[in-house]
Order: structure tokens, then C-alpha cells, then sequence
């Protein structure tokens, strides 16, 4: 298989920003196979930020590392953030999840399926009963109970299998506990949740029953970066459905649970091709 790479950046704009980057990339042997950038309009001080991701053919015996370095002084002399990664290199991710499994089984299967560059090399849990599901597809099942004593203990692990793994990204597949602010500053930019769209109108439990209550005509589901303000992080992806009156509460929380997984491998997806750019407390998407 080919070995290409995707370089993404983000920069202050100014005249010139594309030139200096090709230029590097035709000097460095490179072959741009395709490109996309965005340039966020400026700010009332006059500033504005540039968005930049390009899909690079360096050739077969091209080095990560060493592009990276050769790189390095052209984003500085540009006060450049940039990364550099192999495009066909799945990412690994760490898979976390409570007794919910439509989110997980759906990454699984998309995985195995080959319709999603990712590698679970493990998954952990609070509850057991998804273990059977990780065995179905031969993934290492790592049962860590949470509790208010065991909470800082589960989440020591949980940075040390990401560690040990070599772990690209976490996904919350419908874990239903609440990060420590500690763990969501390590993960930053690398953790991406899942919750039902109804947030903030319908907080706690039972959210579609009071959806139901309210009437609603579209169940939704927002995947997000994780961020010690609880589901407010950074939005990568959206999802909805039309529902009407004749739905139970059964019915919406099925067409939930629906959305949810889609919406989910749809955001694991942008991030594991490099198609997301943090920008503040938002993101540009290059879909």
C-alpha cells in the first residue's frame, strides 16, 4: 500500500501562507493530491485565522519524522501549529463505555468492516455487560468499577493504558461517568463524547421521556471534544431525526440510540483522517 500523509495547520493569516507551504512540499519531493483550507474572517482587531489541510504523496520511503523536522522551520518563521501524520495509519483508540452498547457495536463493526481507519486496541468499561460484545471481536475488555473511592485509581489506568497502547484518541461511547478536570486536560483535543441533543433542555434522567412530554419533533445527537466544561466542548459532528405524536418514549430513545452511533462514527471518522482543526471553543471541518 501506498504511503501518503495528511498535513494540517493553523496559523495568524497573511499574504503568501499557501506559496511558502507548497513550495516546502515541492521542494521536500512532494505531490499534493488534494487541499483544503478556510480562512476565518477577521476579528474587530483586524486579525484572522488560517485553515489548512493537505493529503501529500511524499513517496514510498518518505519519513514522518523526518518531514516533520524538515517542516519545523518553515511553521515557525509563519507561527504555525501543524501536524504531520502517515494517512493510512489506522488510529488507535481507546474505547470507553458503560451498559449502553449501539455506540460501541457500531465502532466495532465499522472497524472490522474496514469502513473506518481505526484500531480498538482495547476497551474499558464500569459495568460487565458488554464484555461479551468486546470478545465477539476479539478486543481486550478491561472492567474498571468506578466509584467515589476508586474514581482517581480507574482514571490513573485509564491514562496508563492510553500510554502503554500507544492510543491516538478515546472515544465515550456512551460512558456514563464524568471525567475528572485532570483527565479531561490530558486528553485535550484527543477525547470525543456523545450525548443526545437535547442538552442543555432537558438535563438528568430520563431526557426522553421529557422530550415526550414536550412534544418534540427532532431527536438529535451532538459528538463533541471532551472538555472539563461537561458537554460543551468543541462540536465535530451533528445529528437529526423527525419523530411526530405517535411516538412513545420507547420509539424516540430508539431513533436516539440510532442517531447516536451514526453521528459518533461520523466524528471518529473526521478525526481519525485529520478533517478536524480546533479553533478556540469551535472547530473547522474540512469534510
Amino acid at each position: 500500500m501506498t504511503s501518503t500523509h495528511v498535513l494540517t495547520l493553523s496559523c495568524p493569516d497573511r499574504p503568501g501562507l499557501v506559496y511558502a507551504v507548497t513550495r516546502w512540499i515541492h521542494e521536500a519531493g512532494g505531490n499534493i493530491l488534494d487541499s483544503q483550507q478556510y480562512t476565518e474572517q477577521p476579528a474587530d482587531d483586524g486579525s484572522g485565522e488560517f485553515f489548512l489541510r493537505l493529503h501529500v504523496d511524499f513517496g514510498a520511503d518518505a519519513q514522518t519524522g523526518d518531514l516533520a523536522d524538515g517542516f519545523g522551520p518553515v511553521a515557525a518563521q509563519l507561527d504555525m501549529q501543524f501536524r504531520l501524520v502517515e494517512a493510512e495509519r489506522p488510529a488507535r483508540t481507546l474505547v470507553m463505555v458503560s451498559k449502553e452498547g449501539h455506540c460501541l457495536n457500531d465502532l466495532l463493526y465499522r472497524q472490522s468492516s474496514g469502513t473506518l481507519n481505526i484500531e480498538v486496541p482495547a476497551i474499558v468499561s464500569n459495568h460487565r455487560d458488554l464484555e461479551r460484545l468486546a470478545d465477539a471481536y476479539d478486543v481486550p475488555f478491561h472492567h474498571l468499577p468506578v466509584t467515589r473511592e476508586t474514581k482517581a485509581d480507574v482514571e490513573a489506568q485509564v491514562l496508563h493504558l492510553v500510554e502503554e497502547l500507544g492510543v491516538d484518541l478515546v472515544v465515550l461511547a456512551r460512558y456514563m461517568q464524568i471525567l475528572s478536570d485532570d483527565l479531561c486536560r490530558s486528553l485535550a483535543g484527543r477525547a470525543i463524547n456523545i450525548h443526545h441533543s437535547f442538552l442543555p433542555s432537558f438535563k438528568g434522567a430520563r431526557p426522553y421521556h421529557q422530550a415526550h412530554a414536550r412534544g418534540v419533533k427532532l431527536i438529535g445527537a451532538t459528538a463533541h471534544y471532551v472538555t472539563a466544561d461537561l458537554d460543551e466542548g468543541p462540536i465535530i459532528e451533528q445529528g437529526v431525526q423527525r419523530v411526530d405524536h405517535r411516538m412513545a418514549p420507547a420509539d424516540l430513545a430508539r431513533v436516539g440510540r440510532d442517531v447516536e452511533a451514526q453521528t459518533l462514527s461520523r466524528a471518529v471518522r473526521l478525526h481519525a483522517e485529520s478533517r478536524v482543526l480546533m479553533n478556540g471553543p469551535r472547530t473547522v471541518v474540512f469534510a
